[in-house]
């Protein structure tokens, strides 16, 4: 036992290392994209994002699997799980100019729950009656945080949860593949679909065309190709390498610890949201949206807790 115990604290120590700095990793994204969305178009930033990231992932798929697991019996099954995680990035992406970036995140966590309710409707996994009014707590959270009885309703804060329920499904549908799938083929095929998508979103909306919407998530949208600054460009182009470094962080979290031991530790993003806000656009949440992020926090990471305590009990 005691020859046991020191490596694995070593290695969960590790994997929560990974993790934390994976989620560092990513969070510059959401913070880049958020300077950019002012000025330019979310699809032109996709395209560029996208073939930035193509030689980092086939780099991946090269060490992990090889470059024939990117074709293989599930390939279909791949690139419609790509159009699912374009849906669900797509819909954050355009929630962080109207929203502050605390509220997008807070939101976006409601994905734990989502991904928890459609593992019972579509796997057939036991869910406990603690577990549902976790998952009842986390929704409450929601409801909070959209405030639909404010003077004002903003629609986009729709799109964080809509985003989260995106990335369920697409997480429910990686479960499935992981078994005959790696990880970095997943992720290559999602990146192809967000470039393909981009590409055919700047076609119909580059020339500005259907621009000149003030609200700031339409806007982000609509608005036609801009011809950015060498920093700009530069910007978009790390979008690429900061999307294939957190994916290598994260990937190697959940290969080298247990994901119930790591997973909790995707609620750091929280910690960067609020401070970005801060920093570059004096946001801070106000009473009740603390009170809806600590709901959602509290209710995803005791589902979490629950689901390691069944499959301990059951193991």
């Amino acid at each position: 036992m005691t020859a046991i115990t020191p490596p694995f604290r070593r290695e969960s120590a590790k994997g929560i290392a990974f993790l934390v700095a994976g989620v560092a990793v990513f969070s510059l994204q959401d913070l880049i994209l958020k300077l950019l969305s002012g000025d330019y178009p979310l699809h032109q930033a996709m395209v560029l994002r996208s073939l930035t990231a193509i030689p980092f992932l086939l780099g991946l798929v090269h060490m992990e699997a090889g470059l024939k697991s990117l074709f293989t019996a599930g390939t279909w099954a791949m690139i419609r799980r790509g159009v699912i995680m374009f849906l669900a990035y797509t819909s954050y992406y355009l929630a962080l100019p109207a929203l502050p970036m605390a509220t997008t995140v807070a939101l976006y966590f409601s994905a734990p729950l989502f991904i928890t309710m459609l593992s019972v409707l579509m796997l057939g996994e036991k869910v406990g009656p603690r577990r549902w009014f976790a998952l009842l707590a986390g929704f409450v959270g929601v409801v909070i945080m959209l405030r639909p009885t404010g003077a004002v309703f903003e629609w986009a804060a729709l799109l964080p949860v809509f985003s989260g329920f995106a990335y369920a499904l697409s997480m429910i549908s990686a479960r499935r593949l992981g078994t005959t799938e790696s990880a970095a083929a997943l992720a290559f095929w999602g990146n192809a679909v967000f470039l393909a998508a981009a590409l055919v979103l700047s076609a119909i909306l580059g020339s500005g065309a259907y621009g000149g919407e003030a609200h700031p998530s339409l806007a982000f949208l609509l608005r036609g190709w801009v011809m950015p600054t060498a920093f700009d460009a530069m910007l978009m182009m790390s979008c690429g390498v900061i999307a294939a470094a957190g994916l290598t962080l994260l990937t190697q979290a959940y290969r080298i610890a247990e994901a119930s031991v790591v997973t909790p530790f995707e609620y750091t993003g929280m910690i960067w949201s609020v401070l970005y806000g801060w920093m570059f656009w004096r946001q801070w949440p106000d009473a009740t949206a603390w009170g809806g992020i600590a709901i959602i926090i509290g209710a995803g990471l005791y589902v979490l807790w629950r689901e390691q305590a069944t499959r301990r009990q059951t193991g």
